[in-house]
């Protein structure tokens, strides 16, 4: 089969001819239609993301495909159903063996470029504003990096909860994906003062960050007095440093979210979480924005995309 490998830190990764793998016990065989990209999948490229593994492995966390094995001891389940897995890596190749366990199955309406893309974006904004911000109605949510994949699902979940969003990105197509999501206010990251924009609107009670740097710093001092600040990245490629006296000043909550990790502390909380996504996108509630897709072939370039951030919502792979 082919799979798109990194198989050292200092070289491009490349796709490569492997053999297909075998499911172990608990795991089964899936045949992947569509990978979603992330920004995690480009710090993997370079070693730099918290759970990197060793070189080679074959890049991509989140895909959608058909079961076509079982391994021992797997029941409730059977060959022939669509599911989306967040793998954590092996979502670009032809095949993968995944934990039957972190399977979601896919509703029948919901295509493969969507479950693709569905589970870390609207995840992570999910557990980020209804558990770890508790966003109520009619507060004012400020996204930063609100035309990006998970960005977006930021401003479309915050609007479906009753929040006044305003959406910060970069270029009028990003905008205008940020306005068709739900977002009441538009800023241009690269024209304000983002500071002065917010506090003008009323400041932000809640501030959804994905992209660290500046727009943190600016972001933090824009945040009203009992507000909450979700750190949910670094796409800047700058960690901010937080000025405590700030926090202790203005009651203000800073929160780290990485959903993922909730897998080996608390799984029940993303498997409850993505069940109520599945209802809602079969309701018609939520709708992914799918920016661009590229074949396996052309994963490089699609790659390059989300580095330079010329697309709004996901990118994904097809296969």
């Amino acid at each position: 089969m082919r799979a798109f490998q990194v198989t050292g830190f200092d070289t491009a990764p490349q796709l490569v001819e492997t053999d297909c793998p075998v499911p172990g016990p608990g795991q089964v065989l899936v045949r992947i239609s569509a990978c979603g990209l992330n920004f995690a999948d480009l710090l993997m490229m370079s070693g730099r993301y918290q759970d990197t593994p060793a070189p080679p492995f074959t890049l991509g966390m989140e895909i959608a495909g058909t079961i076509e094995a079982l391994g021992p001891g797997v029941t409730g389940t059977a060959p022939g159903t669509r599911v989306a897995v967040f793998a954590g890596q092996g979502g670009l190749a032809e095949y993968g063996v995944f934990d039957a366990a972190r399977c979601v199955a896919i509703p029948d309406m919901m295509p493969d470029t969507h479950a693709a893309g569905f589970l870390v974006a609207y995840g992570t904004s999910h557990v980020a504003l209804a558990r770890r911000a508790r966003l109520g109605q009619g507060e004012r949510l400020l996204v930063l990096g609100a035309g990006g994949g998970v960005g977006l699902t930021a401003v479309e979940l915050g609007a479906g909860m009753g929040a006044e969003v305003i959406a910060v990105a970069r270029g009028a197509d990003k905008l205008e994906a940020a306005r068709a999501a739900g977002a009441r206010h538009l800023l241009d990251a690269t024209e304000v003062d983002l500071r002065g924009a917010v506090k003008d609107l009323g400041g932000a009670d809640v501030v959804y960050d994905a992209v660290g740097g500046d727009m943190f710093t600016a972001a933090l001092r824009a945040t009203n007095p009992l507000g909450r600040i979700l750190c949910i990245g670094f796409a800047s490629g700058t960690v901010p440093q937080i000025p405590a006296n700030h926090l202790l000043v203005k009651n203000i909550d800073v929160i780290g979210l990485y959903w993922g990790g909730y897998l080996k502390f608390a799984p029940q909380i993303l498997t409850d979480s993505l069940s109520e996504l599945m209802q809602m996108y079969a309701e018609g509630r939520i709708a992914p924005h799918i920016g661009a897709t590229r074949e396996l072939g052309a994963a490089a370039e699609a790659l390059g995309l989300l580095k330079d951030r010329r697309v709004a919502g996901k990118v994904v792979v097809t296969i």
